[in-house]
């Protein structure tokens, strides 16, 4: 009905002038009734629009009230959800979850999607991803990954931690692998350093202890060396020497190097020390008074099976060699060292957020969480269920806390450790691998006749290539 329906006029019968009107005769004596009228006069459309508003707004607020009020209660983790990836190396999920689970609980909003992946290929797998725009929010980086790791980590505000906080906190080795330019750009949760196994029956039985010089560590290689009669090695002193099998070859030349003031960021600047130190890792396999050589099974597994006496590693390679042997016997002390150079070489893993993400705030809450003490204490109680003792703390304030297990033989001296490029088992298939190569050139072409000097040359020239190629 439309305005003029409801304006419209009443048309009244006109009278003639003078004339009465006709009044109908009834034959009977009744009236009839008046039209009834209405109660009340009809709303208006005005009146109309404003209830069926009321109406809508009642529902929409009955709407708002369950969405935000009633939905949160029952299903927290449905209603404004952001969730996170996180991609780890070394720990099973179910380890993990119980320290997400405390992370969820107080940020109910915010899901926390871990992965375990595979460490053959990550980094190349890390770039690839974070290039095509599918980059985990959160993930683990080897300390010596920042040059290549530059554009792809997010600098951690001060609310995550300070740098004073950090500096008291972590050792010496962190701040100057993960502090760059002023900003932090990983947080720790273990740190690990090359240790010094030796096979405890081996040495009693020669009536020996555990060597704390490089001179009683030759001595003792080469008395616990046991050769037949064709001079084949049976039982090997030391893993020292060569390169393609000895674990963590590059880490221990790297330890000789910092010990005798090399830096491995450049040789050059100390060659006659680059060149001693290539020398006597060199002399334990050369032929007539050697105590390895490139015949003999991978180190860790020479050592495991109780053919080598003395084997350096970390932390991780307790649990290989419990493994592979589990009765052997055998002790961690710290690495030899030089009068005053008790340095040894830290190997570790960070967790960084990615500059890519598109959840900032809540990977930065996430991040706060993890560089608590509480959550270090937490994550080795979880690895403790399942193993002989979790990951050594990379804080400073808990190192006494791990007195009781093995794994304060690689905190012992974390407090002087350093880092280095020349580092095996990160599968980076860039800086590390190509620092590495240059180390087994120089190691090689040794055993093959090169004077150690000529040697350091080369490796100098060959690692100035390489970090100037990742801007160092």
């Amino acid at each position: 009905m439309d305005e003029n329906t409801i304006f419209k006029p009443i048309n009244l019968p006109q009278n003639k002038i003078g004339v009465q009107p006709e009044v109908p005769v009834s034959n009977s004596m009744e009236f009839s009734p008046p039209p009834e009228l209405p109660s009340e006069p009809p709303p208006s459309i005005l009146l109309k629009i404003l209830k069926i508003l009321l109406g809508i707004g009642v529902i929409l607020g009955i709407i708002f009230f369950i969405y935000n009020v009633i939905l949160p209660k029952f299903f927290p983790a449905k209603i404004g959800q952001v969730e996170l990836t996180y991609w780890g190396l070394f720990e099973d999920p179910s380890v993990v979850a119980p320290i997400i689970a405390d992370f969820e609980k107080e940020y109910p909003n915010i899901k926390i999607d871990y992965s375990k992946q595979s460490i053959e290929q990550y980094k190349d797998k890390l770039v690839t991803r974070s290039n095509s725009g599918s980059a985990p929010d959160i993930f683990r980086f080897h300390n010596t990954w920042i040059p290549q790791l530059s554009n792809l980590l997010l600098p951690l505000p001060t609310s995550v931690i300070s740098k004073e906080d950090f500096s008291n906190n972590f050792y010496p080795v962190a701040r100057a692998d993960l502090i760059k330019n002023g900003a932090i750009y990983g947080i720790p949760l273990q740190i690990d350093t090359l240790s010094l196994y030796i096979n405890r029956d081996l040495f009693q039985a020669a009536g020996l202890n555990a060597p704390t010089t490089w001179i009683e560590f030759g001595n003792d290689a080469r008395q616990l060396t046991v050769k037949d009669d064709k001079n084949n090695i049976i039982t090997a002193g030391a893993a020292m020497g060569t390169y393609s099998n000895i674990t963590h070859a590059p880490d221990i030349i790297s330890m000789l190097f910092a010990q005798d003031g090399v830096s491995p960021n450049d040789v050059s600047v100390n060659l006659q020390a680059a060149s001693d130190a290539l020398n006597y890792y060199s002399s334990f396999a050369l032929p007539s008074a050697n105590v390895w050589n490139e015949t003999l099974d991978q180190s860790i597994k020479a050592f495991a099976y109780g053919s080598l006496a003395m084997y350096f590693g970390y932390s991780g390679d307790f649990f290989t060699i419990k493994s592979m042997s589990p009765s052997l016997s055998f002790d961690v002390y710290p690495v030899p060292s030089l009068p005053g150079q008790n340095i040894t070489i830290a190997s570790y893993w960070a967790e960084g957020i990615s500059s890519k993400t598109k959840h900032q705030k809540e990977a930065i809450l996430f991040m706060q969480y993890l560089a608590k003490k509480e959550t270090a204490q937490k994550l080795f109680a979880e690895e403790l269920k399942t193993r002989n003792f979790g990951e050594p703390y990379a804080r400073v304030d808990l190192a006494q806390s791990l007195s009781s297990f093995v794994a304060y033989s690689f905190v012992e001296n974390a407090s002087s450790a350093v880092s280095s490029f020349f580092v095996d088992g990160t599968y980076d298939n860039g800086l590390n691998s190509q620092m590495n190569n240059n180390l087994s050139i120089a190691v090689d072409s040794i055993l093959r006749g090169m004077s150690p000097q000529e040697a350091a040359e080369t490796l100098s020239k060959g690692v100035s290539k390489v970090l100037k190629q990742y801007g160092q």
